[in-house]
């Protein structure tokens, strides 16, 4: 079961239908600004800060990050370069590796038509725990961004960001795609959740939480108030990331045999 034949499948619905939505109001944004003559030098000017903004971040990582290569981290560049073989990225993205305080977060960008991964430091050291392959699905899903092209795509939407509830709506359902495609390519779903539980609670705790009873309570936090909060968020509760890989998980085991198998190890992925 390759790659190519499910990708399509691994889609979430709602990222196509969000998308079509995002194209068809940017371009009447654009469109309208376009139009109106006086709008175009504040639509020059919004995109040219937007593009200084990125650059300035971008370029500050670029210079002070620490990259992967053949000679730098060779273990995790060799499992990069599989994982792109894997998902049909025909360029290895430059992969940079910096300190952020403790914060536990990876994310793909785009500097100067250049396809980046920046991995916090605090992630990257699970390859000195034993906890490889949790690195191995943060890494699986920052390449389905580039895979399925979010990044590049975010001029052509930039004006669907500005309107309340559709912008966050797409994003969260890039996330749920990029969970899907790395639980997918990596075989490993017990990482994956433990990857997403990480996320939460550090990587000290993430081993004694009890999953089962985190998706629990999330079910039982309803409210407008929360529900108001999640709908503006760029990404999807944890809880509910981690039920949606379950539910795959289940769906794909019966689906296929072959899949259910290296996701039990038999024969397992290689490491790290």
């Amino acid at each position: 079961m390759q790659f190519r034949e499910m990708e399509q499948a691994l889609v979430h619905p709602k990222e196509k239908r969000y998308y079509v939505l995002s194209v068809i109001l940017s371009i009447i944004i654009y469109a309208a600004f376009i139009l109106s003559i006086v709008g175009i030098p504040y639509l020059i000017l919004l995109l040219f800060l937007s593009f200084l903004l990125h650059v300035m971040s971008m370029g500050y990582i670029r210079l002070n990050g620490v990259r992967l290569s053949e000679r730098q981290f060779p273990e995790v560049y060799d499992r990069v370069r599989k994982l792109c073989d894997r998902m049909d990225i025909p360029v290895v993205p430059d992969i940079y590796v910096t300190q952020a305080g403790g914060v536990l977060n990876a994310f793909a960008a785009r500097f100067l038509g250049r396809n980046m991964i920046v991995v916090y430091s605090d992630i990257f050291e699970l390859i000195r725990t034993g906890e490889d392959e949790l690195l191995e699905f943060v890494l699986a899903h920052e390449l389905a961004h580039i895979r399925r092209r979010h990044v590049s795509k975010y001029i052509l939407i930039l004006p669907s960001r500005w309107i309340p509830f559709l912008g966050d709506a797409y994003s969260r359902a890039c996330e749920y795609t990029c969970d899907r495609i790395a639980a997918f390519v990596t075989a490993d779903p017990a990482a994956a959740e433990r990857g997403l539980t990480m996320l939460a609670v550090g990587k000290n705790l993430y081993p004694k939480v009890n999953v089962d009873e985190y998706i629990h309570e999330s079910e039982q936090n309803r409210g407008f108030l929360l529900w108001t909060a999640e709908k503006l968020s760029t990404h999807p509760p944890l809880p509910k990331r981690i039920a949606e890989v379950r539910r795959l998980t289940e769906q794909w085991s019966l689906q296929f045999p072959s899949w259910n198998q290296a996701s039990s190890g038999q024969p397992a992925p290689s490491r790290l």
